[in-house]
């Protein structure tokens, strides 16, 4: 495996995953967190292992550099995050992604692949939903899908306001 890259002092976001269900999503997540500079909180029970030996086996070489924070339950997660802070992510919502101010330090919080996040969770945030755009005959996206369009969505915003910007390499600079 790599060896272990200095993380950020302050990630970008924060990206929750409550009781992911697939680990090849998951794993698709990792990496995206790790290639836009956001932490991954992932809330248990989870559907899959995270030992070292599952992550080598599935040849997750960047998994070393993935800053990564789990939690035994989503009450002691949401114990970490400013409720101010939170974006949840659910079809349920009326309310487009492009409609959220995204800042540096936000949560971006995702539910199980097959049911998505509880009721009473979204209920506990209120305005605090977001959804993708899509036709409305559709049901959904894929969960690996869906963060990697919010987290670089996150990032668009970040960069129009000056907080980071992306060079002509399409890197990003802090």
């Amino acid at each position: 495996m790599d060896t272990e890259r200095p993380r950020l002092d302050r990630p970008l976001f924060e990206v929750v995953l409550v009781e992911p269900e697939i680990p090849n999503n998951t794993g698709n997540i990792g990496r995206t967190c790790v290639a836009a500079g956001c932490r991954l909180h992932l809330v248990h029970p989870l559907g899959f292992d995270i030992s070292e030996k599952a992550c080598r086996r599935a040849g997750l070489d960047y998994w070393p550099r993935l800053d990564l924070r789990e939690h035994a339950s989503w009450n002691s997660c949401a114990m970490t995050m400013p409720p101010q802070r939170a974006w949840l992510f659910t079809t349920k919502s009326e309310r487009s992604l492009y409609e959220a101010p995204l800042r540096r330090g936000d949560f971006l919080i995702f539910g199980k692949e097959t049911r998505g996040l509880p009721p009473e969770t979204i209920a506990a945030y209120p305005g605090r939903g977001l959804r993708l755009p899509m036709l409305p005959e559709e049901r959904s996206l894929n969960l690996a899908t869906v963060v990697c369009a919010a987290v670089y969505e996150g990032l668009r915003q970040c960069a129009a306001r000056g907080e980071l910007s992306i060079d002509e390499r399409g890197e990003i600079r802090l």
